[in-house]
């Protein structure tokens, strides 16, 4: 969309600028009084500066990032593409303010659909009370066009459905949990919990530590039942379990003995 919208400008700005000069050129007085600069200091010459303005203002609207940030919606080639999980690798600043607010470039280590791992990159404009929720290690979800691998967009459909189910789609392809496990997950009844013992038997797959925590549940009538949960974390995230903290778990009411934990991601 954005191509297309710079080749029609484009073309609208070559046909100005030839009809301006071939007025120009092919102008002649009609009396020998009239000055010769009117052949270029006439009507016509509104045509370049319109031309001018257009490019200038289609080529910084449609850069990536922007036009995203004025419309609150994904571009229309990435509006439907498919949903990607992106780990933040890096982050800069492009120089690019739009009402104050900076536009970031970010370096991402995208996870696709399919489970295949690529690099991109995104530029987008990031409110200044959410810049210090960025930094490295953190994950978004992204929109991805498998024909331009390089280059996603942070989604921006507010789809949390869509977002948790490729979050569970990743960790299930990396054996991080299992199926049922988000079956009790979305099915089972949310309590509140207290981690009463943290064993870390030392497995570690893709950078995640395997953690077996005994917790005391908390039934909605108030009574208590012991149970364990087995659960592979990020380094960052094993202080969210160590003993005496409060946990949000889920289990289903004829199965108590599996619980699963619920940890933000990016907790």
């Amino acid at each position: 969309m954005n191509r297309t919208v710079r080749t029609i400008v484009l073309g609208f700005a070559a046909l100005a600028v030839g009809i301006y000069l071939w007025h120009g050129l092919t102008y002649e007085p009609g009396s020998d009084y009239e000055p010769g600069y009117l052949a270029w200091v006439n009507g016509l010459l509104a045509l370049p500066i319109i031309a001018f303005a257009a490019l200038v203002n289609v080529f910084v609207f449609t850069r990536s990032g922007i036009l995203s940030a004025l419309t609150g919606n994904n571009t229309a080639e990435f509006r439907d593409a498919p949903l990607g999980l992106g780990t933040v690798k890096s982050f800069a600043h492009t120089g690019v303010s739009i009402n104050d607010q900076p536009q970031i470039k970010i370096e991402f280590s995208v996870e696709g659909a399919d489970g295949k791992i690529f690099d991109a990159a995104s530029k987008t404009i990031v409110p200044l009370t959410e810049l210090s929720l960025l930094a490295p290690g953190v994950v978004l979800p992204v929109r991805y066009r498998p024909d331009r691998p390089g280059v996603v967009q942070l989604d921006l459909s507010g789809d949390s459905v869509a977002a948790q189910r490729a979050m569970n789609e990743s960790m299930i392809r990396k054996g991080f949990t299992t199926p049922e496990k988000v079956d009790i997950a979305a099915r089972g009844i949310a309590a509140q919990a207290i981690v009463q013992s943290l064993t870390v038997p030392g497995e570690i797959r893709d950078g995640y530590s395997k953690v077996v925590v005994g917790l005391a549940v908390t039934r909605p009538d108030g009574s208590i039942f012991t149970s364990s949960s087995e659960k592979f974390l990020p380094p960052a995230a094993i202080g969210n379990v160590q003993v005496g903290r409060i946990v949000t778990a889920h289990y289903l009411p004829e199965n108590e003995t599996e619980v699963v934990l619920s940890i933000p991601v990016n907790a």
